[in-house]
């Protein structure tokens, strides 16, 4: 293993009865880098993140996530792991800044930290003038940020993001990558889920193509596009994995 990888999964499996999710998966992610995990829905992204997460204990295989085991060290990492789920798991009978001091008090942020480092956050991510109202309130970009934002109330040193931009219209989904962005220049390794090619092509700096619990390929968009001669990321994703853009659902100028 490299001394810069933060994320190593080797054989990594889940069945769901006969089902099988998760199909032998192997990858690495290095410190610093955003690693988009690209496919279809039910590829099995979601249930990678939540074998990685501790969500889910998989059926086989092995991982470690900052030198410490999936199976066997989940408390350890969780204290270093920020998740954003697809559907928000904040309160929307809590303020903003309620659901951060939450969240902090939740993660053993020290209580005299808590409240400067939710105002921060909030002036991050441009809701420090609704900071006290309810969250039930907030569109649905503003949801999708205060969501991030609850993530990194403990300083992770890895951000999981799921499918992070789904049903953001145009400028919220822009915004939205331009935080992704920020957050990767100040260090901070992000897993990514997405079905969005363009998305991907975008922030990524590697990406792994899964179709049903199996990785194709795995590189940058770059090298991907020019192995398979073509001039965009979704003409590469129909030339590997013979699948036709809108399986993805792909939404044009997100």
């Amino acid at each position: 293993m490299n001394k810069d990888t933060i994320i190593q999964v080797s054989d990594l499996t889940k069945l769901y009865g006969e089902t099988l999710a998760v199909d032998h998966i192997n990858f690495e992610v290095a410190k610093g880098e955003v690693f988009g995990f690209l496919g279809p829905n039910g590829a099995g992204k979601t249930t990678t993140i939540r074998m990685l997460t501790g969500l889910s204990k998989p059926t086989d295989g092995k991982a470690s996530i900052l030198g410490f085991d999936i199976n066997s060290q989940i408390a350890q990492i969780k204290k270093r792991i920020g998740v954003v789920p697809e559907i928000s798991n904040l309160y929307d009978e809590l303020t903003a800044f309620g659901n951060l001091l939450f969240m902090a008090q939740l993660y053993g942020v020290p209580s005299r930290e808590r409240k400067k480092k939710a105002e921060e956050l909030l002036k991050t991510f441009r809701l420090y003038e609704r900071k006290d109202s309810l969250f039930r309130t907030f569109s649905r970009g503003m949801k999708r940020a205060l969501t991030i934002a609850a993530a990194l109330i403990h300083n992770p040193e890895i951000l999981f993001l799921d499918e992070p931009t789904v049903g953001l219209d145009v400028v919220a989904a822009r915004s939205l990558r331009n935080l992704i962005s920020n957050l990767r220049q100040q260090g901070i390794t992000i897993f990514l889920t997405t079905h969005y090619l363009e998305e991907a092509d975008l922030l990524c700096d590697r990406v792994a193509i899964l179709v049903e619990g199996r990785i194709l390929a795995i590189d940058t968009p770059q090298a991907l596009k020019a192995k398979t001669n073509k001039k965009s990321l979704e003409e590469a994703f129909m030339k590997i994995t013979g699948l036709e853009p809108e399986v993805l659902a792909i939404e044009k100028g997100k």
